[in-house]
């Protein structure tokens, strides 16, 4: 499956021009502009992230570019999900950039500006430079918010060496650094207590840092810790059992229900709270931090006439469609949808939300539901995967017909080399994803 899976990523990507060329022609293409005037778009997406661009290239294909528009002020596009491997030296931080410009569908308008303000009631989106803008359609992909500064001495802390995060392009490459520098000590690695998109990877540099400390033979002066706010080391049964036989093989220490509060760079030292006997705190010095920061709903959102009562944008788990608002739709991090957050998860939405608008204009009822398919390859070395895929009841939701509980080289092809290339190429562009965008891929490699 591997190599006819390689192969069609291979046909794809020959047919593109080279990456300057693509960059070149791309940003002459689509329409960009600092929005100057009122303007008006059947089909209106905020947030040029990953569900923003998927689902701006599906709308561009139902309605005509010329009645869709892009709110995103950001220059530059990322392959978020490649950053534990660019935490762990595996690959560059280049190779998860693209510009916005080549990844904006043609013929789009591209509005470069911050969203301010969202007035369902009346159908238009106010920008940070004062412009209104109306809509008929609304899909909202806001993404989440990390709050580095919930934790007391962050983000200064990060001007100091031995600290990083995966969670930022300006600080995971200093997660690299921290790890390339350890000599000997504590090397802790943290879980916030809120939501976290991409909840695996704040072990999966645990793993990737244990590989690495072996490889260099560093491993016997070092003590690794993971220091996680959950009561589980992950939610689904059937791959913790296989985390946790990792853990104790390889010598890790797991604390639960320890949540980061401070950070003391000058000296070291890490600050967690046990949220079991709330007040009681404990100090770890470190020699390396990687802190995963908490994260929350978009503050453009939260408190606003779209969000639920904790802020995420309320949607109809099963269409996608808001709950109060019939003109309204959401994707990915910044929606109420009871799924792990990851981009897969918005690879599986981009297809239901689809669905949903095309029978929606048409006058008719939504006919396929989302099933809250979601995965998390966890990467527990080098070369070594574990690929957890679940649905909304936690129960695994497998593409293939091999225990995927167990490390496999093949899975961690799959997430380091194939994944990227499916995710330019095409999730970005509308051509794949669906319900278990995994499966779509086996089946297609299986003809």
């Amino acid at each position: 499956m591997c190599a006819v899976a390689f192969l069609y990523v291979s046909m794809v990507v020959v047919k593109e021009k080279p990456y300057h060329q693509i960059c070149f022609t791309i940003s002459h293409l689509h329409t960009s502009s600092r929005a100057s005037a009122k303007q008006h778009y059947k089909m209106l997406v905020l947030g040029g992230g990953s569900g923003g661009i998927t689902m701006s290239a599906r709308m561009k294909r139902l309605v005509g570019a010329e009645n869709v528009a892009v709110v995103e002020p950001s220059e530059m596009h990322y392959y978020q999900p490649i950053w534990t491997l660019v935490g762990a030296g595996a690959k560059t931080a280049a190779s998860s950039a693209r510009t916005t410009a080549s990844v904006m569908p043609s013929g789009v308008k591209w509005v470069k500006s911050k969203v301010q303000e969202i007035n369902p009631d009346k159908n238009t989106v106010r920008t940070d430079d004062g412009t209104e803008i109306s809509y008929e359609y609304l899909i909202v992909a806001l993404g989440i918010q990390l709050h580095y500064e919930w934790i007391k001495g962050l983000p200064e802390a990060f001007e100091h060496p031995k600290i990083g995060s995966n969670y930022s392009i300006k600080t995971v490459e200093k997660t690299w650094k921290a790890l390339q520098d350890f000599k000997e000590g504590n090397a802790v690695f943290t879980f916030p207590n809120t939501p976290v998109k991409c909840a695996g990877a704040p072990q999966k540099i645990m793993y990737l840092s244990d590989a690495y400390l072996r490889k260099t033979g560093k491993r016997a002066k070092a003590n690794i810790l993971y220091n996680t706010s959950l009561p589980v080391l992950f939610g689904i049964k059937k791959y913790a059992d296989t985390l946790w036989d990792i853990v104790k093989n390889r010598d890790l220490q797991v604390n639960l229900r320890q949540n980061l509060i401070e950070v003391r760079a000058d000296k070291q030292e890490a600050v967690f709270e046990n949220l079991d006997k709330p007040g009681e705190t404990k100090v770890f010095e470190y020699e390396m931090l990687h802190v995963t920061p908490p994260m929350g709903p978009s503050l453009v959102i939260k408190g606003g006439p779209l969000a639920n009562e904790a802020g995420w944008l309320d949607l109809n788990k099963d269409t996608l469609q808001h709950n109060r608002y019939p003109n309204v739709f959401g994707i990915g991090d910044c929606t109420s949808l009871p799924t792990a957050k990851t981009g897969a998860a918005v690879a599986a939405q981009s297809a239901i939300l689809n669905r949903t608008i095309s029978k929606l204009l048409k006058n008719q009822k939504p006919d396929k539901k989302y099933d809250g398919y979601t995965s998390c390859p966890l990467v527990t070395s080098y070369n070594t995967v574990v690929l957890a895929e679940f649905d909304y009841n936690g129960q695994p939701l497998e593409t293939f017909p091999i225990n995927q509980a167990k490390e496999r080289r093949l899975m961690y092809y799959m997430k380091a080399d194939v994944m990227p290339h499916l995710y330019w190429y095409g999730l970005l562009r509308g051509l794949w994803g669906g319900p278990g965008p995994y499966r779509k891929l086996f089946h297609l490699g299986m003809k």
